[in-house]
């Protein structure tokens, strides 16, 4: 059997992760970018997002991303927009939660975005009309079926 010359396997590859708890200074966008909200994780290092400015585009998870910095449904990104295909960007950076809510507040994020949210869609506001959803069956219909 071949000796292990390696330097150490799949833990030491991932690495620690000590860049969490540091504060980073936040990032606004420049000329070529734009805020989305991520709609659904495709694989691949792929996700549908829809951007600030009303469209909706393919986003490509950029390689120093990839495996390190996990996207869900919901998450506020940067992405960098191209100048040839306009249904399409790169994913340039990822929003904490509070980032997010700060850009919020700063105005840059419009007010109707949805923060902290697994499922982002058109979903009502008001839930009040859940009980209008249930059928009550009286005994008869019941001997009927």
């Amino acid at each position: 059997m071949p000796k292990n010359k390696g330097k150490g396997g799949k833990n030491r590859k991932r690495g620690k992760n000590e860049a969490d708890d540091e504060k980073r200074e936040l990032i606004f966008k420049e000329d070529g970018q734009e805020y989305a909200q991520v709609l659904r994780m495709l694989g691949n290092g792929r996700c549908e997002s829809m951007c600030i400015d009303g469209t909706k585009r393919l986003c490509h998870i950029r390689g120093k991303m990839h495996k390190k910095v996990w996207i869900a449904a919901g998450d506020i990104i940067l992405v960098g927009l191209r100048d040839y295909q306009d249904d399409k960007a790169d994913v340039i950076l990822k929003y904490m939660s509070d980032e997010a809510r700060l850009l919020k507040a700063y105005g840059e994020l419009p007010e109707n975005t949805r923060l902290n949210e697994g499922i982002v869609g058109d979903l009502d506001e008001d839930d009040d009309n859940a009980a209008d959803d249930y059928v009550e069956f009286e005994d008869e219909d019941i001997d009927r079926i």
